[in-house]
């Protein structure tokens, strides 16, 4: 399309400091966006080559061009656009062996490439040298080494993007019969694609689903038939899939090239490095290190300091003294009293909407967001990931679901968005599933341990009875729901000291994005419960949950909080706060309260990803689910807390 700048993608496994990198191409000008027809979300933003404005496009993480989750399904299909001006492939200097597989693989697809060595600050290190010409003479690609900390190496990328590159012609050779059966299908296989053949021809062998649809689509029944019955016959000569084959080849041919290229260090890395990989992956140490990370990371921070000091700060300094005062005394002059109610009445926009989302849950969730961003740039997260594996393949999962797990504390609806990062469809349900049961966001989590911390048996029986429910539902969920076992594969990058650059980033734009999504919420919700005030509707709901929270335990007042948690469930956890505040709930309805509101229906907007991602079908079931176990685990809790006379 005439005036549309020439793309450039950044490609490479997760971990490899990817987004890092695109940070420094393209600095501050960045806007995200959706796949069509996806939730993948894109990071965009321009840089200036060789005098052209050039849109750079960060791809989801892929570790191979053969995709398996949805991520790696988007990343494969943006090569196929046709105003692709080159491809970078970002790799990480320290395990560049690994890497090049993908390179290898980029290279025949006949687009021009350069190849990042990411990291190599870090590989510098750790005493790994790594002779860049000669692997630039290897590949027959440009090769620049950077770091995407420091920014070494940014010039002479964009330098080299500044004049594309030709193709390769280093291909790698998978055998003769694999060989021969590429020819054959390269033969057949309309011209139309901006892909070379040879590498068509290798995905639509190796099964590539996507392939299969665009061969069906862009070809005659004829040659299309007559692919299949190639790719039928040649895995009928063949021992093993065509896909065992590509990879020993690829394998092979990448240790050839980083033998020549690459001198590791005769030492082996540091005692204390050895030793912090160490705890952080043993079960007799790493367990310890998670219950500290929890208890200071979520408990003092989060907590204590999130929902505590900030909060109190925030709607007692500005709020309840300055803000509300003012706004209740403009408004006083308005002579409807519906709009008056509206702004500033018990449900008003500033009383409750505005009170809540920036009194209350923005201080919890930058608070959170700041702390996930520290273990994110950390290296921690994919250690823990390694660490719970086991664990998690009890209830259908494997280590990857503990990043959407822990996301999930700040935003149910980012970590349900995240889910699509795990392999199959059954994995992505039972993740859903657990974030939508029992995974309180930062907002509702902040206020809870706010409430509990100063009850100590009342924090620990809450903590208890929601971890053993999550694991009970996640195993029985596992246990109906068919598939395979999940397996675990993940790029581990480095411990290191987090870039305090790397941490500020992060944080601001999980709180602006949250802050866009939430506001309008909370706004929305307060015309809501205004509407439903006025006409009768909210009073009618409110005397239907009476006796179902009576059932629990809990007094009439506490209707309200469940009915706010229909809205969002941090709205409800706000509503609670109110509640103690006011002393109307004595410690051991607190804790029933704070069970059942854990176990809550997802928020609107978490509920609307779940509808998005899963289908209408499974959002219904999980719902229902949810709720009919929320209800069964605080009427349970109340029981067993009055008979140890709690």
């Amino acid at each position: 399309m005439t005036g549309t700048p020439p793309l450039v993608l950044l490609v490479g496994n997760p971990n490899v400091g990817k987004s890092a990198l695109f940070n420094k191409l393209t600095g501050k000008y960045v806007t995200v966006s959706n796949y069509p027809g996806t939730t993948v979300e894109l990071s965009r933003g321009f840089a200036p080559c060789g005098g052209t404005r050039t849109e750079i496009v960060d791809t989801p993480g892929m570790y191979s061009l053969v995709p398996i989750t949805d991520e790696e399904r988007v990343a494969s299909d943006m090569f196929f656009s046709e105003n692709v001006r080159a491809i970078i492939h970002v790799a990480d200097a320290k395990n560049l062996e690994r890497m090049l597989g993908l390179t290898l693989q980029l290279i025949e697809t006949g687009r021009p490439i350069i190849l990042a060595v990411n990291m190599i600050d870090e590989a510098r290190d750790l005493g790994i040298r790594i002779d860049i010409d000669r692997l630039s003479l290897e590949l027959g690609i440009p090769v620049v080494a950077t770091s995407s900390l420091s920014g070494e190496g940014v010039g002479a990328l964009l330098k080299a993007l500044a004049t594309p590159p030709a193709p390769s012609l280093n291909l790698t050779r998978y055998g003769t019969i694999i060989e021969q059966a590429m020819m054959d299908i390269s033969a057949l296989l309309s011209p139309a694609s901006p892909i070379a053949p040879r590498a068509r021809a290798g995905l639509i062998l190796q099964g590539d689903l996507r392939e299969r649809e665009r061969l069906v689509r862009e070809n005659n029944d004829r040659d299309a038939a007559a692919i299949l019955n190639i790719v039928s016959s040649t895995r009928d000569r063949l021992n093993h899939s065509p896909h065992y084959y590509v990879a020993l080849a690829l394998r092979s041919h990448a240790a050839r090239i980083a033998g020549n290229c690459v001198a590791n260090p005769s030492q082996q890395p540091g005692r204390f490095r050895t030793f912090l990989e160490r705890i952080c992956t043993q079960p007799i140490t790493g367990y310890p290190l998670v219950a500290l990370v929890l208890y200071f990371a979520l408990y003092k921070f989060v907590g204590q300091f999130g929902a505590g000091t900030l909060v109190d700060l925030i709607e007692d300094g500005v709020f309840q003294n300055h803000l509300l005062p003012w706004v209740t005394t403009k408004t006083a002059a308005i002579p409807w009293v519906p709009v008056r109610d509206l702004l500033a009445g018990e449900y008003g926009i500033f009383t409750l909407g505005l009170r809540y989302a920036i009194a209350i849950i923005l201080p919890i969730v930058g608070s959170f967001f700041l702390v996930f961003a520290v273990l994110e740039d950390s290296g921690y997260l994919p250690r823990l990931a390694l660490l719970v594996d086991r664990g998690f393949k009890r209830i259908g999962l494997n280590g990857r679901a503990v990043i959407p797990i822990v996301l999930g504390f700040g935003c149910d609806t980012m970590a349900t968005l995240v889910t699509r990062t795990l392999e199959t469809r059954r994995e992505r349900i039972l993740c859903t599933l657990l974030l939508a049961l029992a995974i309180p966001c930062s907002a509702q989590l902040g206020v809870i341990l706010g409430l509990l911390g100063q009850h100590p048996s009342a924090l620990a029986a809450w903590a208890l009875i929601v971890l053993f429910i999550m694991l009970l539902c996640g195993f029985i969920a596992a246990k109906v729901l068919p598939g395979e076992r999940p397996m675990f594969y993940m790029e581990l990058p480095p411990l290191r000291m987090p870039s305090l650059g790397n941490v500020v980033i992060k944080t601001y734009t999980r709180m602006v994005w949250y802050f866009q999504e939430i506001l309008p919420m909370f706004l929305l919700a307060s015309l809501l419960i205004w509407v439903g005030n006025i006409t009768g509707v909210f009073s009618l709901l409110i005397r239907g949950l009476q006796p179902v929270v009576g059932w629990l335990g809990l007094p009439d007042a506490s209707a309200v909080a469940f009915l706010f948690g229909f809205f969002r469930r941090d709205y409800g956890a706000a509503g609670l706060y109110d509640l103690v505040k006011g002393g109307a709930l004595t410690t051991h309805q607190l804790t029933v309260a704070a069970i059942t509101l854990t176990l809550f229906l997802p928020c609107i907007a978490q509920f609307l990803v779940m509808q998005k991602e899963r289908g209408t079908r499974v959002t219904l079931w999980i719902s229902a689910g949810v709720l009919l176990t929320a209800f069964g685990a605080g009427y349970l809790s109340h029981v067993l807390l009055t008979a140890i006379g709690y």
